[in-house]
C-alpha cells in the first residue's frame, strides 16, 4: 500500500505532520527525497484541503443550528410575555 493510499485511513493530524514534513523534505531533503515528496505533494495537500473544508462545513451547520435554536427560544420566551 503506498502512501497516498494511506491518506483517507490517516487521522487529521497525521495528513498535517505528513504535510508539513514533506513541505520541509522538498526543500531541504536529499534529491531523493525532495522528487519523493513531488510526487505526494499535491494529493497529500488535497486531502488536507478537503478535511478543512469538511470541518469547516460542520462548524457552519453547528453554528446555523444554534443560531435557529436561539431564535426558537427567543420567539418562545416573547409568546410568553
Amino acid at each position: 500500500m503506498t502512501l497516498i493510499e494511506k491518506l483517507p485511513e490517516m487521522t487529521d493530524e497525521g495528513v498535517l505532520n505528513l504535510l508539513a514534513n514533506a513541505k520541509r523534505l522538498e526543500l531541504s531533503g536529499t534529491p531523493q527525497q525532495q522528487a519523493e515528496c513531488q510526487a505526494i505533494l499535491p494529493a497529500v495537500e488535497a486531502e488536507a484541503s478537503r478535511r478543512l473544508e469538511a470541518k469547516r462545513e460542520v462548524t457552519a451547520e453547528k453554528r446555523a443550528k444554534a443560531v435557529e435554536a436561539r431564535k426558537a427560544t427567543n420567539a418562545r420566551k416573547k409568546a410568553m410575555a
